[in-house]
């Protein structure tokens, strides 16, 4: 009877290793739900990334307020009934601009 129940043993061990160990054991399926978890996280941030880009694009498109901010902050435009004044703070010398 022993040596029935050291071979059934050893079957039953056999029989659980690849459930435990192998290519799709429990731990690669653990493993793939844990990166399926934070694949998702990034998706998300990625989806409101898009959907302030989106609605960015939308208001470019829309009208010139947007457009005209944009210009103004980005690359200093000044319309010709303006007058510009340019602030400097103190501590912060004003760097030289290079000449084409």
């Amino acid at each position: 009877m022993k040596p029935l129940a050291w071979t059934l043993g050893v079957l039953i061990l056999l029989l659980q290793y690849p459930l435990w160990f192998a290519k799709g054991s429990w731990l690669r399926v653990w493993e793939l739900e844990r990166d399926i978890r934070a694949q998702r996280v990034a998706n998300q941030a990625l989806e409101a990334r898009n959907q302030q880009l989106g609605a960015e694009a939308r208001d470019l498109h829309s009208g010139y307020d947007a457009l005209e901010e944009r210009a103004r902050f980005e690359i200093g435009m000044v319309r010709s009934n303006e007058v510009f004044f340019h602030v400097i703070e103190p501590g912060n010398p004003p760097r030289p601009e290079k000449k084409p």
